[in-house]
């Protein structure tokens, strides 16, 4: 692990910026560094400002200047990757308009949850890239309908050949942070993750040390498998939610970030995607709280911090942060990401990466 771990050692120091003024304050953790510049992930693009994991919201999110495009990875019934939260299609694309897939309406146990709607596995790619993607949640985000009917759903392929011409034309290198989402669910359906995600990677040349690749997952037998059967070389990390568990796994998630599980994880994994209320959560007026050990124990560990996820809304702020009373206007959001970036994280997902870029300028 020692060799992979050298992946995510981030670059060169950055030009210290005056404080913002305003800022919420809150103490930095033992071990936190401002002098190492943080990494900005455009979570499922820059979906702020477009419907998720479309190639508009991925290359939106490289314009902004995220370092990393991120985008959850899902199957479709030939076996190909695609881009989608979740496998249930209903929320984000325009597949209940579409009568001639009515009949594939249907309810599942995903994760043990019921859920009703219209799944990729039961669509081939040609069936599903006759679907055209919709904004998630139209009622904070109704400037994002605008694009609704605009964008197909893309393969991962698609994403590392936008990748690959963005990186050149923007003369930096973009990353991809794939997750693999309910690998689990997929398993049990004979469509497992994990070979099309390594080999994909692999014939893209991406599965190196210092490829600008993370690989994240919510279940720790899923990098396992990863790390340990597929012997992948991009860094790892594991998500973690603020209570539960990993799907059909007998630990919760507190217990994997006590600091014993901490350096069980190390032995396999290279870094932390924790809820953003794991590092500072909130009291019970919604205000920011104090921050926790997490960050320090994790990187006595060994472990990057990248939390999720960061927002510009009010509905996604701390109280004190949000501005006048509509859910759905910006409140403080750079204030909230320089507040927590002091916690000495590594990085940050974002759905808005301009806000993400400023804010690690301002530490």
């Amino acid at each position: 692990m020692a060799d992979r771990r050298q992946v995510l050692r981030i670059g060169a120091a950055a030009a210290a910026a005056p404080a913002l003024a305003g800022t919420v304050a809150a103490p930095a953790l033992a071990g936190s560094s401002s002098s190492t510049k943080k990494l900005v992930v455009g979570h499922r693009g820059a979906s702020g400002y477009r419907p998720e994991h479309t190639l508009a919201s991925y290359e939106l999110a490289a314009r902004l200047g995220a370092d990393y495009m991120e985008p959850d990875l899902v199957i479709t019934k030939d076996g190909v990757l695609v881009c989608r939260h979740e496998p249930e299609i209903g929320g984000t694309t325009d597949v209940a308009s579409k009568p001639e897939f009515a009949a594939r309406k249907k309810t599942v146990l995903l994760d043990g949850i019921s859920v009703t709607g219209w799944f990729t596995e039961d669509f081939t790619l040609a069936e599903l890239k006759t679907l055209r993607a919709t904004e998630r949640i139209p009622a904070i985000r109704q400037r994002n309908t605008l694009y609704d009917g605009r964008f197909q759903v893309p393969t991962f392929q698609e994403v590392l050949d936008l990748r690959k011409r963005l990186s050149k034309e923007l003369d930096r290198e973009i990353g991809v942070f794939p997750e693999t989402k309910h690998p689990t669910y997929f398993q049990r359906l004979g469509l497992p993750l994990e070979g099309p995600l390594v080999r994909t990677l692999r014939r893209n040349g991406l599965d190196r040390r210092g490829a600008k690749v993370f690989v994240q997952s919510f279940e720790a037998a899923n990098l396992r498998e990863l790390a340990d059967k597929h012997r992948v070389e991009v860094p790892l990390v594991f998500l973690t939610g603020a209570a539960g568990g990993p799907f059909n796994d007998p630990r919760s998630y507190a217990d994997y970030l006590t600091p014993a599980g901490l350096k069980e994880l190390s032995q396999f994994v290279d870094g932390l995607g924790p809820e953003k209320g794991q590092i500072i959560p909130r009291n019970a007026d919604a205000t920011l709280g104090t921050p926790t050990a997490l960050v320090k124990n994790a990187h006595q560990a060994g472990l990057k911090v990248i939390p999720y996820t960061f927002r510009a809304e009010n509905s996604f702020l701390p109280a004190e942060l949000r501005v006048g009373t509509d859910p759905a206007a910006y409140g403080k959001a750079i204030d909230e990401q320089v507040t927590f970036l002091r916690t000495g994280i590594d990085g940050l997902f974002t759905d808005n990466p301009d806000v993400g870029v400023l804010a690690r300028t301002l530490i």
